[in-house]
């Protein structure tokens, strides 16, 4: 068998246990993942077809295996086998306890079909393998399982959310579009109708979540977009430093991590605020406006002259 009929084979057999593991999937999704055309794709199918697999195509949708096709049980490898103890361990420490369940329950039914080695081989290491109390394991609680529930069924969900520096959480209503970890931390996206906006909300500070039966009301663009978004926006900081009184400083509590804020120190009786911003300065100058009374920009130049040139712009209107 030439390398081009081995990488064809392995690409047919790859095609074969993803429509295992998923209900649908495109043409357009298999040529990006095994990067072919998409008629070669066509091809692939064909082939899987003629050897006996019932493939049902939809338009609009893709491909899926028919219903109530059985699939003979599977032999993994010693290395697939291993990774079973290793997820398994991950998803007890980083995910919430209800997820953690149901994923052990779904990998004690793949553990039913290994070999007798195999099952001794994962029983000697899953003893070996260990990870220490995090952070995420902590403070996730069940709110993993409700925020995939949300996105699976495209209905709202309202939370009570602790911003730091204040006293109370606020209320959001969201609709949730993807969860990422990042940092040890587990984060959500989702479209905030208070800020009208999508915004990124950290788990642990979620104090309480309820689904709601309200149904999405708009569509949503996948979490890639909008965590390549933010990756592009993060290559390009600007560092903002503030300067404001004591007194005065918690005004700026307010809404400050969405601008970037990094850290303060004392400076006689005063505060320096740093950011680290991503956002267009043209906003910043505008957000900083409602505490120039209070504060002074320390640095970049171009802010300074941003906000004389807004407030000079108000003077002439007035």
């Amino acid at each position: 068998m030439s390398e081009l009929d081995v990488k064809k084979f392995n690409r047919i057999l790859s095609i074969y246990v993803q429509l295992q593991s998923r209900n649908w999937i495109t043409a357009k999704q298999f040529a990006d993942r095994y990067q072919v055309s998409v008629r070669t794709i066509y091809r692939d199918i064909k082939a899987l077809e003629n050897a006996g697999v019932p493939i049902y195509n939809e338009q609009g949708k893709g491909y899926a295996l028919v219903e109530g096709y059985k699939i003979p049980p599977t032999i993994f490898t010693k290395n697939e086998a291993y990774s079973f103890v290793i997820a398994e361990k991950l998803m007890e420490n980083f995910a919430d306890k209800k997820m953690s369940f149901h994923f052990s329950s779904a990998l004690h039914k793949m553990k039913a079909v290994l070999r007798s080695s195999e099952k001794e081989n994962v029983a000697l290491i899953e003893d070996q393998f260990l990870i220490f109390d995090t952070t995420s394991s902590k403070t996730t609680n069940e709110m993993l399982s409700v925020l995939l529930e949300s996105i699976v069924s495209k209905k709202q969900i309202k939370i009570l959310y602790q911003k730091p520096g204040e006293s109370k959480p606020d209320e959001r209503l969201l609709e949730p579009i993807g969860i990422f970890y990042e940092h040890d931390y587990w984060y959500f996206m989702a479209f905030c109708y208070l800020r009208n906006d999508y915004r990124q909300f950290r788990i642990d500070r979620v104090k309480q979540i309820v689904n709601i039966n309200n149904l999405f009301n708009r569509e949503h663009k996948p979490l890639d977009y909008f965590l390549n978004e933010k990756k592009q926006m993060e290559v390009q900081k600007t560092t903002v430093k503030i300067l404001a009184p004591k007194k005065s400083a918690h005004y700026f509590n307010w809404d400050r991590n969405s601008y970037g804020f990094v850290s303060e120190k004392e400076q006689n009786d005063k505060m320096e605020l740093t950011f680290e911003t991503t956002t267009n300065l043209q906003y910043f100058a505008r957000w900083f406006l409602m505490y120039s009374v209070e504060a002074d920009i320390v640095e970049p130049p171009e802010l300074k002259q941003l906000v004389a040139d807004l407030l000079k712009k108000a003077i002439e209107k007035s």
